[in-house]
């Protein structure tokens, strides 16, 4: 893409250890790429080893946006990722370079192509009481109190999933309403772009062998440590409601409720499971390119720049 089809954006995306951000720093090479980070976890400051963010040396060879933007446990909305990812669209594109989302988030990725209800209502003060429901009651509690207000949401959120539980019940008591009937009835912000899918999925075999690996990296590399030392901080109840693979286990490994290896274990079979939800999402998505190699992914990529160069 270039300025003769300024408005179609490619979107690298694909499950959790595919290559994503590899394939789009070497795009970087040759071509003037800004990366916009769609990941829910990298957006989280604080939380650096167990969420694969961009090495210091990848962000030294090409800009990365939406990367440690919010604190954890801190509500960051669909509706919020594509605001900000329009802004950082329509700045990269007045600078007459490339901008590449890169991420494996379905809702941020669907917010951006389709968009999203408008349901931008907030309270620190409820949100901060729901929290402290949460904490003294419990997510099943929790979960079965959303259930009883909006049963159609709660069958489409996780008991565990505590962001949303949280977020579902906030919205109800701020307007009257359940979150699913506001999605039915609400207005919607759409982007002013387009955008094609470029989806990196190996075969499974291999994808789980570089996930169980990329796991035993991080304990290598000190994310036990990482998250001691945010306990030590006050982090805990906030890294508990961020609720992010490899974090979550390892706190109820400080916590006593499992061993280490045990802990490293359940990282490893959360994150399969993680990446086995990621490809069934991206499979439902119309006019997604699939590709097992990252270089023929990349190749695909290259020429969809050219193309999109002026004169070509």
């Amino acid at each position: 893409m270039g300025a003769a089809d300024a408005n179609r954006i490619p979107i690298i995306c694909g499950p959790t250890g595919a290559g994503k951000t590899g394939v789009a720093v070497r795009l970087a090479q040759d071509f003037p790429v800004e990366i916009i980070s769609a990941d829910s976890r990298q957006i989280v400051k604080h939380l650096d080893i167990g969420t694969a963010k961009p090495t210091s040396e990848e962000q030294a060879r090409v800009p990365f946006h939406l990367v440690d933007i919010v604190e954890p446990g801190e509500r960051y909305s669909a509706y919020r990722f594509l605001e900000d990812a329009e802004l950082c669209i329509d700045d990269i594109l007045s600078r007459d370079r490339m901008p590449l989302v890169v991420g494996g988030t379905g809702l941020y990725l669907r917010a951006l192509s389709e968009g999203v209800v408008q349901i931008d209502t907030d309270s620190p003060e409820v949100r901060a009481r729901l929290e402290e429901d949460m904490e003294r009651l419990g997510a099943e509690e929790m979960h079965a109190r959303l259930a009883a207000v909006d049963p159609e949401e709660a069958a489409r959120v996780h008991p565990h999933n505590k962001v949303r539980v949280i977020r579902s019940l906030e919205v109800f008591e701020l307007t009257g309403k359940t979150k699913s009937a506001l999605t039915a009835s609400g207005t919607y912000k759409r982007s002013g772009h387009f955008f094609d899918y470029f989806c990196l999925v190996p075969p499974r075999a291999r994808l789980y062998e570089v996930i169980e690996a990329r796991v035993d990296q991080m304990m290598s590399q000190g994310l036990l440590g990482e998250i001691e030392t945010l306990v030590r901080e006050g982090f805990t109840e906030r890294i508990r409601l961020a609720n992010v693979i490899g974090y979550a286990e390892l706190l109820d490994y400080l916590d006593g409720e499992a061993g280490l290896d045990q802990a490293i274990a359940a990282i490893k079979q959360n994150s399969r499971r993680y990446a086995k939800r990621q490809i069934t999402w991206f499979r439902h998505q119309a006019d997604c390119r699939f590709f097992e190699e990252s270089g023929v992914m990349l190749a695909a990529l290259s020429q969809n720049a050219i193309d999109g160069q002026p004169g070509q």
